[in-house]
């Protein structure tokens, strides 16, 4: 099964495309868990994720953050490891690592992404050019994904990803012509979700080029993407390619319990999880 058809299986089986973003903050975890704080963060998340399996229509893939992990060290990185080993094979596992280096460096970024930490894609910044993406790219052939970085959805994202070049086209634009241009099976892009205008305009690159792409679609919830506005989008421009794509939600699911009031923090993430199901499938 390659990257593609992961994707396609797990949105029709969990009815969604929703991907749970994991970003571990101790601090914002409920004090009642009194692990030490490796096992807190894999109990923490294992309850949730678990709970949200057992509804007919959940998530359907997760997408651990590797900073939020690696900074509580081995603790965090052994949780890391925990996460990724119990949901290997029931959901797709993006590992947000946003690596990119020059082509030997990659190869062992690629290394350490596909066949030390399990993932089933990463997260990958082109701004080195093709021979830092290519590692990554030639594990698709084994039926691996990789989410090139192209329009991400942070403030500074305007800083150069916006800028217009000498062909008066910006430059995110630029960079998702050349990801369709490396295209092999598994290879996709991140486009944020702060800005429907600048999302649809990289979405017509893609379908243009007439090859299958997955996205994946960071900045709603706590960042203030349009949900509703994200899907318009997407099913105005390529509507038949719905179950490869994952819009992701982070914080606003894992720290739910926060908005809420509650101490209960599973039951705040699965009600937050099926309101962005409910808002995605409306539209």
């Amino acid at each position: 099964m390659n990257y593609l058809e992961m994707l396609s299986e797990s949105a029709k089986k969990r009815q969604s495309i929703v991907c749970f973003g994991l970003d571990p903050v101790l601090d914002k975890m409920p004090s009642s868990l009194l692990q030490p704080r490796g096992e807190k963060i894999v109990y923490f998340f294992s309850e949730i994720i678990d709970a949200a399996l057992n509804e007919s229509q959940s998530i359907s893939a997760i997408k651990p953050n590797y900073a939020f992990f690696a900074q509580y060290g081995f603790d965090g990185l052994n949780a890391l490891k925990a996460l990724i080993d119990k949901y290997k094979g029931k959901l797709p596992i993006i590992l947000d690592a946003k690596r990119g280096d020059i082509g030997k460096s990659s190869a062992a970024y690629a290394a350490e992404a596909f066949s030390f930490w399990g993932a089933d894609a990463v997260t990958v910044s082109p701004y080195m050019g093709y021979d830092s993406v290519s590692p990554f790219l030639e594990h698709c052939k084994a039926g691996k994904g990789v989410y090139i970085l192209c329009r991400t959805s942070n403030t500074g994202a305007k800083d150069f990803q916006s800028l217009v070049l000498d062909n008066s086209k910006q430059l995110f634009l630029e960079v998702a012509r050349k990801i369709t241009k490396w295209h092999s099976p598994g290879i996709g892009a991140v486009l944020g979700a702060t800005s429907q205008e600048e999302l649809e305009a990289a979405l017509w690159v893609f379908y243009d080029s007439k090859k299958p792409f997955c996205f994946l679609i960071p900045g709603v919830g706590t960042q203030g993407g349009s949900v509703a506005g994200t899907v318009k989008v997407l099913r105005t421009v390529w509507s038949d390619s719905m179950p490869y794509h994952r819009i992701n939600a982070s914080s606003s699911i894992a720290y739910a319990c926060k908005k809420e009031g509650t101490d209960d923090y599973v039951g705040a993430a699965l009600k937050e999880i099926k309101k962005l199901n409910k808002e995605i499938q409306k539209i």
